[in-house]
């Protein structure tokens, strides 16, 4: 299965899972009348096969939540990569040192207009992300928001500041409709 014929799928599932699922993070109510979650199309030129400018030592981040709290993160490394001609960073991030994936929570010039306003995520997991030669693959077609979208029942972190950027990443989950 080609890689865009895998992120279908994976969207199909997850439209399943939001409709029907009982643990979706939407209400009852909702679920009846959901029809699935709106994406921009797949596009290759928002997947990069870029290292990890990994840091010498990780620094704790405390990063605020939609709740009020905080969650500490430690800020692993960096990507760096071209969108529309400007090049970008985002640093990715581990709640745990001996845990092989990677979080890259962002916003971008979408954020509050087409997609969620706090901003989306992408989860690295060294299994799919993790080519043979070590460099990673950050798909933005890949990118969802987080059930704090979805619900008020959720409390979830949101991109720290560093990880918001100037460009646009038109690619991945848009804002869901519900007024959220």
């Amino acid at each position: 299965m080609s890689w865009q014929a895998q992120i279908e799928h994976e969207r199909e599932q997850k439209d399943r899972y939001f409709g029907e699922d009982p643990r979706s993070p939407l209400a009852e109510d909702e679920r009846a009348s959901f029809d699935g979650l709106e994406y921009y199309p797949v596009d290759p030129e928002y997947r990069f096969e870029r290292p990890l400018n990994r840091y010498d030592e990780p620094e704790p981040v405390v990063v605020g939540t939609s709740t009020d709290g905080e969650q500490e993160y430690l800020a692993w490394g960096e990507f760096e990569f071209t969108v529309d001609g400007e090049t970008v960073t985002l640093q990715a991030y581990k709640s745990d040192p001996d845990e092989d994936r990677l979080w890259v929570p962002f916003r971008d010039a979408t954020s509050g207009e087409e997609t969620y306003g706090a901003g989306r995520y992408l989860d690295l997991e060294p299994e799919h992300h993790r080519t043979d030669d070590g460099t990673w693959i950050l798909d933005f077609n890949e990118a969802y928001n987080p059930t704090c979208a979805y619900s008020d029942r959720y409390e979830c972190p949101l991109p720290p500041m560093d990880n918001w950027l100037d460009v646009p990443i038109e690619a991945g989950e848009k804002a869901y409709d519900d007024g959220h």
